[in-house]
């Protein structure tokens, strides 16, 4: 047989430090064990699990809101007893509305909480279907305090609606109240409330006590003892339906959508009942 010493490769004149691999040197005397992956932070895409989009709407955030609020509600509830009539109670929902805006222009300015103002098509379907269910249960409520179920009318003045009727009666309740007041309970109060409590109480408690005191203030800002029981019934379900359409979906659009149509269709009502009057 043929002598292949010569051209045989004996193992331990190999270099093995020298080979490569992928054009990458193959280290073989390194045993370590490879570098874990540095833990990443999952990024939440809703508000309602926490996160850094919310982190400024906290303490702080409820407590300048509630305050501003505040002021600005008790200051057009003076302005009303030294200047009744109109024009002081359009100046104090001025007031009342200012007290809304600068809080929410002041929370939207630091973050905005993710998902809160997605728009979905669901959002239309809540709007229309609660917001006429909201109506019709509004008119019962009416009928059961002792109303006649007549359709509500407009005053008018020598057989016409008054001058500015379309601003005080159609675009301020319609289009300004639905944005102002629902991205100011059920946005910034409603998203701070939750997300103060989040932690120490869950989810669900912490939503539940977050409807609940953003409908109260709700409440609080329209007057209670200006308006009737079934009044007081009718806006604590319009509240309370807003704000667990927030609490439940994540998003504001479907709560200002159901606000919209609620004080649309008593518009519409209203036009037709003093047309047919």
């Amino acid at each position: 047989m043929p002598d292949h010493s010569s051209d045989a490769i004996r193992l331990d004149e190999v270099d093995f430090s020298a080979l490569r691999f992928d054009g990458a040197r193959l280290d073989l005397d390194d045993t370590d064990a490879p570098t874990p992956r540095r833990h990443r932070r999952r990024r939440r895409t809703d508000w309602r699990l926490g996160g850094r989009t919310v982190l400024r709407w906290r303490e702080g955030m409820l407590a300048w809101a509630c305050i501003v609020f505040g002021v600005m509600l008790l200051a057009g509830s003076a302005l009303q007893v030294f200047l009744p009539g109109t024009l002081g109670a359009l100046i104090g929902t001025g007031l009342a509305w200012v007290g809304m805006l600068v809080p929410i222009v002041i929370a939207f300015s630091r973050s905005r909480p993710v998902g809160l103002l997605r728009l979905r098509p669901l959002d239309l379907l809540y709007g229309v279907a609660l917001g006429l269910i909201l109506r019709l249960t509004q008119g019962w409520l009416e009928m059961a305090a002792g109303g006649s179920g007549a359709l509500p009318s407009y005053p008018r003045i020598g057989g016409s609606l008054p001058d500015g009727w379309w601003f005080t009666d159609a675009v301020s309740p319609v289009v300004i109240a639905p944005l102002v007041e629902e991205f100011f309970f059920r946005a910034v109060l409603l998203v701070s409330v939750y997300a103060v409590l989040r932690r120490a109480f869950g989810g669900v408690i912490a939503g539940g006590i977050a409807v609940v005191a953003s409908t109260g203030l709700f409440l609080l800002a329209h007057g209670l003892d200006a308006v009737a029981l079934d009044q007081v019934v009718s806006l604590a379900l319009l509240g309370l339906v807003c704000g667990l359409t927030v609490v439940l979906t994540g998003r504001i659009w479907g709560a200002v959508l159901i606000h919209v149509v609620y004080n649309g269709s008593f518009v519409l009502l209203a036009l037709a009942g003093t047309l047919l009057g």
